[in-house]
């Protein structure tokens, strides 16, 4: 590819990532890192996460700009994971150093063939209000449509989960999202127009604190002009995944069997460039 097309090329990579990213809450990097391994084989695991985990907290801090206007993020409950997700996403940008790049592929590859599996799992319909046992934190939530959501969830399961999502999604550089929103619909049970926009406020903290760690360890160096290209695609694309999630409130399930399928092609070509 020449020079000349490099940088508008990541630019549209980070719009197209973006907006895929915050469609589903989920932030982008899954999409990205087998990207990155595509247009830069030698880069070694650590420079793959760090450039995806710079670029899932800027999706996701724009993102969240945007659901914050809407007003679809639960945001006691948001604070709450993060503070269990965040401790797990350092150890793991602190510990990813130590992966071989192969292993690192094929492991990447698994992780997205049994996301994939688990976004294929049938799904409750949109629920508006659910039961809330005595343990549970209720919620109450009214976006700038005027629409109101009651549900709860268990705040002890939660904290269990964002450690979990901290742990392996840092490791390979994802942020968290494609394990937030199945688990928030599927486990707690939040409506999930909720789930997707709680989920990209989660990531501002996830994918930061361990951006903050790779910063520190000098992972960025020799990078940042890709680094950058991205980040400035992906603040536009995170605005844009906003709005047309606020349009597909009742084809979410729609939505997540395409991303399921997308994961399906991505991990197998994965897993084959790795074996072979």
């Amino acid at each position: 590819m020449p020079e000349w097309l490099v940088w508008p090329g990541l630019i549209l990579l980070g719009v197209g990532v973006g907006a895929y990213g915050t469609l589903i809450g989920a932030g982008g990097g899954f999409l990205l890192v087998p990207a990155l391994i595509l247009l830069y084989p030698d880069w070694e695991p650590d420079r793959l996460t760090s450039v995806s985990l710079a670029v899932v907290f800027m999706t996701a801090t724009s993102a969240s700009t945007a659901y914050g206007r809407q007003r679809r993020i639960d945001f006691r409950a948001g604070l709450l994971f993060a503070c269990a997700t965040v401790p797990g996403a350092m150890v793991s940008a602190l510990a990813v150093s130590k992966i071989h790049s192969s292993a690192f592929e094929i492991a990447f590859a698994i992780l997205l063939l049994v996301v994939a599996a688990w976004l294929l799992l049938p799904r409750p319909n949109r629920i508006l209000v659910t039961p809330a046992p005595a343990r549970h934190l209720r919620r109450l939530l009214t976006d700038a449509h005027g629409d109101t959501y009651a549900y709860s969830f268990d705040p002890y399961l939660g904290l269990g989960i964002g450690l979990v999502v901290g742990l392996v999604a840092t490791l390979f550089g994802v942020g968290g999202g494609i394990f937030y929103v199945p688990a928030m619909v599927l486990i707690m049970r939040f409506p999930s127009y909720i789930a997707v926009a709680t989920s990209s406020f989660v990531l501002m903290f996830t994918a930061g604190s361990a951006a903050g760690v790779h910063a520190a360890l000098g992972s960025y160096s020799g990078v940042e002009g890709e680094t950058l290209a991205l980040v400035a695609g992906t603040i536009g694309g995170g605005q844009l995944g906003a709005l047309v999630s606020a349009r597909l409130v009742a084809r979410q399930g729609l939505v997540l069997r395409l991303l399921s399928s997308a994961l399906v092609v991505v991990s197998l070509r994965q897993l084959l460039a790795a074996l072979l």
